[in-house]
């Protein structure tokens, strides 16, 4: 400590070999800010220094390498853009050639002919020679220090133009050791812990990491920081969870005459087994005083929706309001428009909000919430904006939570003067690893089957070349009264090519499908929102046979007729994606069929992912498949929210260490809830910083 202040908390520019120049560079470019930034900075792998390669061993499988000799033939080649530097490298076994194209004046000023250098960089091979582009050049003498295992740094295009290679970052790396004493990072895992879990302390695991003596040092220093990082996560979960348990909420200790009619009189088919399970769950969580906190899971066609009712219902049979919430209109509309159906005949007002719902219609729908005349409501974010006042929200039923920004569940929360109890529901099945992550405070329900009648969904691969009969099967089906989807990606970056491959598609379709026979409609989102919602709903009742769209049907389109999903170029999918595509068929009792759609020429990934498509329908499977291939902020938009923030952690890869901190954070907050003990303070700082930097400080 200096003055009260860590040294951690000094400049970057203030390190030795950085300034002010590099210091701005490293500011603007990683985010390096200070030494505690470049002491997180870890490297992502190490090369083996210590050797000095002959150049007559170099062969085809040579990837990096050392060598040692003398440079000769420096030169210039090319001029403006293309110039380059040239040198030849020569020890007493062969010849090897250098080559740079950027900072060529400042390396030729670096270098001079005739001297002995030591070189290390990547081998290519190229015009029958092997070369380096832009090696890392010293002199070599005898007074020169070989490097062990040198670490390599994630960098930028930029501070390599400025001379930052990776050998500089190195320096700057060991200059900082020098200054950062055991003291500067102090342990902040119990001893109890570091001894149970042979984890080795923090300091020798953060030095290892930059510069580890053996490969036994670096693997012990990542598996502790893993392993804490893992482990901070587990603990602001679990002491969510436990907030959840002390939290108050409204007693629900009725089941009354709005959920018995409707369970008596109204389902439209027999609960399943699951549904009646996750029913039991929930009435048992409304009844004990303490905030409901539960997710949902359940895979498309699988009934959340009436689950989600009958909770509704027991909220209004105990005297509550209740709310469904969803991120887009078209799912808001389409959970609208089905408890809607469903109340019909009970006499029971649901409303939508949404923002497009104003005027009169909107002040009767607050006026109604605010009085307590409205007991229902469904509808996107707008439900959570200040004017929106509940005279009694008894229960906020939250769908598709991973698409909402940080923080809106919780606004959810103050609307009432204690928090609604919450229903979180999701069709995007979440693997257990990232449940325990995402979603580790809450309690969780599954609804595992499927509604009787409904058979499992036919999904095959077809190349484009097979066109005619995927075609003539369309037209089979629709013949036999069913109806058809044909859906075309959307991509944001080629947003005009595609929409110009689907007004191409749309009328390749009335070619194939004649309009004196058959009905085509089309949605996409360019279209005006009354023309989109009038060509839907001409296919959900029936009037249009075909409907092609982009992914804006993902969600919210409940059409039992329909029998068959055709995805055009399917290649260009995201696995979850289609499987929620696939969900639009098959909620009828009729066989339905998953067409995948490819050109002759599909890439390796694609044609992983086809094939797991074609081989099940189980959305858990495909969902952990799913994250193993693209990893959890690209599935669920993590990333760009701030969550997940591990530096090397991996959920897919290091779910045994995730079980493993889960259960140590579950035994510590037992024993010491408020971390109230000596031994948690250096855990109970790092949490206070960690929860004012991220997401956590706004959920709860």
């Amino acid at each position: 400590m200096n003055n009260g202040t860590s040294i951690l908390e000094s400049p970057i520019e203030f390190l030795k070999g950085v300034g002010p120049m590099r210091g701005e560079l490293l500011r603007t470019e990683l985010g390096i800010a200070t030494f505690e930034d470049l002491l997180y900075h870890f490297p992502y792998r190490y090369f083996d220094r210590s050797q000095i390669t002959k150049i007559a061993a170099v062969n085809g499988l040579t990837e990096f390498a050392q060598f040692a000799g003398i440079l000769i033939n420096i030169g210039e080649e090319g001029d403006g853009r293309k110039k380059r530097l040239t040198a030849t490298l020569y020890d007493d076994t062969r010849r090897i050639e250098l080559v740079w194209f950027q900072n060529i004046n400042w390396v030729k000023k670096s270098i001079t002919e005739g001297e002995r250098y030591i070189v290390f960089g990547k081998v290519a091979h190229y015009g029958g020679y092997y070369n380096i582009s832009h090696p890392e050049i010293e002199a070599w003498n005898s007074d020169t220090n070989i490097p062990g295992r040198q670490p390599v740094y994630s960098t930028t295009e930029k501070l390599r133009l400025r001379g930052i290679t990776n050998r500089s970052f190195a320096k700057i790396t060991q200059s900082l050791f020098e200054k950062v004493k055991p003291h500067d990072i102090p342990e902040i895992l119990p001893s109890a812990i570091l001894s149970q879990y042979q984890l080795c302390n923090r300091y020798s695991a953060i030095r290892w990491l930059h510069y580890p003596d053996t490969e036994h040092h670096e693997e012990m220093a990542r598996y502790r920081m893993k392993w804490e990082e893992l482990f901070i996560s587990q603990i602001l979960i679990g002491r969510l969870r436990l907030q959840h348990t002390i939290q108050r909420g409204w007693i629900f200790d009725k089941v009354g005459g709005a959920f018995n009619t409707f369970f008596n009189h109204h389902l439209p088919f027999q609960l399943t087994g699951a549904q009646k399970r996750v029913l039991k769950e929930i009435r048992q969580d409304t009844a004990t005083g303490r905030q409901m906190n539960r997710l949902l899971q359940g895979d498309v066609g699988s009934g959340k929706t009436i689950v989600a009712l009958m909770s509704m219902l027991l909220a209004l049979d105990n005297g509550f309001q209740a709310c469904i919430m969803a991120p887009t209109e078209i799912l808001a509309t389409q959970h609208f428009n089905s408890i809607s159906g469903l109340l019909e005949e009970m006499g029971i007002t649901i409303k939508l909000l949404t923002g497009n719902i104003k005027g009169k219609e909107r002040k009767a729908i607050l006026a109604g919430l605010a009085d307590g005349s409205l007991s229902f409501v469904a509808g996107t974010h707008a439900l959570i904006e200040d004017p929106v006042i509940f005279k009694n929200l008894g229960l906020a039923v939250i769908d598709e939570q991973h698409r909402f920004g940080v923080g809106q569940r919780a606004k959810l929360w103050k609307k009432n003067e204690l928090p609604p109890h919450v229903l979180v529901m999701t069709a995007t099945p979440i693997p257990r690893t990232l449940a325990m992550t995402l979603y580790g405070d809450l309690e969780v329900s599954v609804i595992d089957e499927l509604p009787p009648g409904r058979q499992e969904i036919k999904t095959v691969h077809r190349r484009d070349t097979a066109r005619a009969k995927v075609m003539e099967f369309m037209r089979h089906e629709i013949d036999k009264g069913r109806q058809a989807y044909i859906v075309y990606p959307l991509i944001e970056e080629s947003e005009k090519l595609d929409y110009e491959s689907l007004m191409q598609g749309y009328e390749q379709v009335k070619m194939w499908f004649s309009e004196d026979r058959y009905r085509t409609a089309m949605v996409h989102g360019r279209m005006e929102a009354e023309l989109k919602e009038r060509n839907m709903a001409r296919f959900v009742k029936g009037e249009a046979n075909i409907l092609v769209a982009t992914t804006v049907i993902e969600v919210g389109v409940n059409v039992p007729n329909a029998s068959v999903m055709l995805l055009e170029s399917a290649e260009r999918f995201g696995l979850s994606q289609m499987h929620q595509l696939r969900g639009r068929v098959g909620r009828g009792a009729e066989q339905s069929y998953c067409i995948l759609m490819t050109g002759s020429k599909v890439g390796e990934e694609s044609v992983k992912r086809i094939n797991i498509m074609v081989s099940t329908t189980d959305g858990f499977k495909i969902a952990e498949e799913d994250l193993a291939m693209r990893g959890p902020g690209d599935m669920y938009g993590t990333k760009q929210s701030g969550v997940l923030k591990f530096k090397l952690a991996d959920i897919v890869h290091d779910s045994a260490i995730l079980e493993e901190t889960r259960h140590a954070a579950l035994a510590l907050l037992t024993a010491d809830p408020r971390l109230e003990l000596p031994q948690h303070q250096g855990l109970k700082t790092t949490l206070r910083n960690h929860a004012s930097q991220s997401h956590w400080a706004k959920i709860s």
